[in-house]
């Protein structure tokens, strides 16, 4: 080996240690704030303010008094709620997502260009927006304070965000709908027995992308929900908690919440991991 060579190979490992370096120092930032929430769901010491990082005590109490102390705050009835609506609105919003993108990405007609410039358009402004007609609209129809109103609201929408599932769908040949279409096939059962099997990592996309936008959303719920306790979601109600005159007693529980609604999303990436990325690439049918 040249002593240009070795120079060149000296100069890269240095390279790739100060980027392993670097990720290393931002990796410990990122989780700095988690382990300080965690650490304070298990902390024995009331109140919002403590001088010291690690907790002088520990308990479990703060997450046992969340599902036992309901006279104010009803945590287990949010958290079902939360799950019902996530769960009804990633059902009905999968599906709105992924028959608008295959029709947009198999079928041509007049108007699908502008239908498409649209909801790109649309898709530029933040949804809370529209927060005030949307809530009047439900008033109007009696539907205000309502667990359907919240899932009408998150996936009504839905079918707009269609462009991720549509670039994937642009990448599973069209020969296969074809030689379908030559058996006798109709387009419905080329969709439900040829696409959807194959495109399994888009749909766990999809799927995950749904279920996080009801599990996580406090703008929409706080407009929706008012003072209506017992149908409020797991976001508005630990947001509750930080009100001043139940900060002081309810700051641990609020973090032993945070916690607790964390665990789903957590365990859905990590189980699902390897199909959301190739969802999000979109990655292409091979063969």
């Amino acid at each position: 080996m040249s002593k240009k060579q070795r120079s060149m190979s000296q100069a890269k490992k240095t390279a790739n240690f100060f980027s392993y370096l670097v990720l290393i120092i931002l990796s410990i930032i990122w989780l700095i704030p988690i382990v300080w929430v965690v650490l304070t769901s298990f902390r024995a010491e009331p109140g919002t303010y403590s001088k010291y990082f690690f907790p002088k005590g520990y308990t479990l109490s703060n997450y046992t008094r969340l599902f036992t102390e309901t006279k104010q705050f009803y945590f287990a009835k949010w958290f079902f709620n939360t799950f019902f609506v996530a769960i009804c609105s990633c059902i009905i919003s999968t599906f709105f997502v992924l028959s608008t993108s295959y029709v947009m990405s198999r079928l041509r007609f007049k108007l699908r260009k502008p239908l498409m410039n649209i909801a790109l358009i649309l898709g530029m402004f933040p949804g809370f927006m529209s927060m005030i007609a949307v809530y009047y609209i439900l008033k109007g129809v009696g539907l205000t304070q309502s667990l359907l109103a919240l899932i009408l609201v998150y996936s009504g929408g839905a079918g707009l965000g269609f462009y991720v599932a549509k670039g994937f769908f642009d990448t599973v040949p069209k020969a296969i709908d074809e030689a379908a279409w030559i058996d006798g096939a109709t387009k419905w059962q080329v969709f439900r027995k040829l696409t959807i099997p194959l495109s399994k990592s888009i749909i766990v996309y999809t799927v995950l992308t749904s279920f996080m936008a009801p599990w996580m959303d406090y703008i929409f719920v706080s407009v929706i929900m008012g003072d209506n306790y017992d149908k409020y979601t797991v976001a508005l109600g630990l947001f509750k908690m930080l009100e001043r005159e139940f900060i002081n007693q309810w700051f641990t529980r609020y973090a032993a919440g945070s916690v607790l609604v964390s665990i789903p999303i957590a365990a859905l990436f990590i189980c699902m991991q390897k199909y959301y990325v190739e969802g999000a690439t979109g990655g292409s049918v091979k063969g």
